[in-house]
């Protein structure tokens, strides 16, 4: 099997294996530098790391620094399930445009698998502007393909002059459209 090299030379686990905190720790770091290469060699180790890397990258999710939230956004938008599905549902309310932005693009490729949990969040959490936005994105984008009718109630209740009131009922009616709780 083969195994990735880390940036400093040491052997990161096999994708989909098991990794310790003792690799993920210096890659998260390895977030917050200023060198973009190598800031993008860390990301690309944990997106091939996968799961066990997705507690870590919440955490990220968390930094001051705006840049480590993207690197933390762009990575979990390219590792599959529902853990970290979960995880771009919450970055859709980060304070900075570009997290989100990265966080709806994940999830418009998970495709339905991420109508449950942004369903859930919006019932939760409609009065988040910054939520809205980021759901809008990724319901406009499914919205131009098979979901269009499952998805339009919804996307148009975002569209509303007062969606922090609609919003929570379409996302209610779409959950149980789709059998979600």
């Amino acid at each position: 099997m083969k195994r990735a090299q880390s940036e400093r030379g040491q052997v990161a686990a096999p994708a989909g294996g098991q990794a310790g905190v003792a690799d993920v720790t210096p890659l998260i770091n390895d977030l917050t530098c200023k060198d973009v290469y190598k800031c993008r060699r860390a990301r690309r180790a944990l997106v091939e790391m996968g799961d066990p890397a997705i507690p870590h990258l919440m955490d990220a999710l968390k930094h001051l620094k705006g840049w480590v939230r993207w690197e933390a956004a762009k990575a979990l938008g390219q590792i599959p399930g529902p853990v970290a599905t979960d995880a771009l549902v919450t970055a859709l309310g980060d304070n900075s445009f570009d997290v989100r932005w990265l966080a709806a693009e994940g999830l418009i490729d998970r495709g339905r698998e991420a109508l449950k949990p942004l369903m859930k969040a919006l019932i939760e959490g409609s009065d988040s502007a910054d939520l809205r936005e980021g759901a809008h994105h990724v319901l406009f984008d499914l919205s131009h393909g098979s979901l269009r009718d499952t998805v339009l109630p919804v996307l148009q209740a975002l569209e509303d002059v007062d969606p922090s009131m609609e919003v929570p009922l379409k996302a209610r009616a779409l959950l149980g459209t789709i059998g979600g709780s």
